[in-house]
């Protein structure tokens, strides 16, 4: 990797050099390769370290690098394609369905904007199913799936059920109702410490959020936050209408 200095670059130097170092990675970098250190980074290109850590998050933001617990930065390897909604106008759990049931607990304290979808109030029961997806061995994607008991009066917590059997009875109680609509929004939004230790990021790393809501009998049913991984996953929607989102 050359030398560049940037100090007469009318652009911010951040952004200048995120495309140097972006061209580096294609020409001299191997997928998986550790770059060297902040402190050589900075003193090849005469910048700050605060300039280059600029530079690296905008990669990572990108997809182009990864930061690993225990090993650095590396270059990332290119993003696969998730697809959202592969079935469309279905519920979770359905059949063509690539989530994989964790657990299912009740709780009576959800976050502020899923009880304002919910249109539950303070204490309301609400059945909380953890799914995980994994594409190409890899974990992309985590989802927390809120269902008020309301929506679901015939299931109730079984202690003898294992974890994902949990799970998955919620889901076949929510199958029996009959599904409406649903609507989503997607956000870039920062890893949640949990989510950090599920998709093996470190927290505070840029993940895509997305919300669903599926409607039934006139109301909200359930809603599903699946916070997928920035640095990795290239969402696509639906099946003639794929568009990217790419971060960045």
């Amino acid at each position: 990797m050359g030398t560049t200095q940037l100090e007469t670059v009318p652009e911010p130097k951040y952004w200048h050099l995120k495309t140097v170092l972006s061209d580096a990675l294609d020409s001299e970098f191997a997928v998986g390769e550790i770059l060297p250190n902040e402190r050589d980074l900075a003193a090849r290109f005469g910048v700050a370290r605060a300039t280059l850590r600029q530079a690296l998050e905008q990669l990572e933001l990108e997809g182009r690098l990864q930061r690993r617990r225990g090993v650095g930065t590396t270059v990332a390897p290119p993003r696969v394609g998730v697809a959202v909604d592969p079935v469309r106008h279905t519920w979770p759990g359905a059949a063509g369905d690539d989530w994989q049931p964790v657990d299912a607990v009740e709780s009576d304290a959800v976050p502020a904007a899923v009880a304002g979808l919910l249109a539950t109030a303070p204490g309301d029961p609400v059945h909380v199913v953890r799914r995980s997806r994994v594409t190409h061995g890899r974990p992309v994607a985590t989802e927390l799936l809120y269902v008020p008991a309301a929506a679901v009066p015939g299931w109730a917590p079984a202690a003898s059920l294992s974890a994902p059997a949990r799970a998955r009875a919620v889901l076949h109680e929510l199958q029996t109702l009959e599904l409406d609509g649903q609507d989503r929004t997607v956000e870039l939004g920062s890893a949640r410490a949990e989510d950090a230790r599920e998709l093996d990021r470190l927290p505070g790393a840029p993940v895509l959020v997305v919300t669903t809501r599926y409607v039934s009998g006139g109301r909200t049913a359930a809603v599903a936050v699946s916070t997928y991984r920035a640095d990795t996953c290239r969402l696509t929607f639906g099946e003639s209408d794929a568009v990217a989102l790419l971060a960045g």
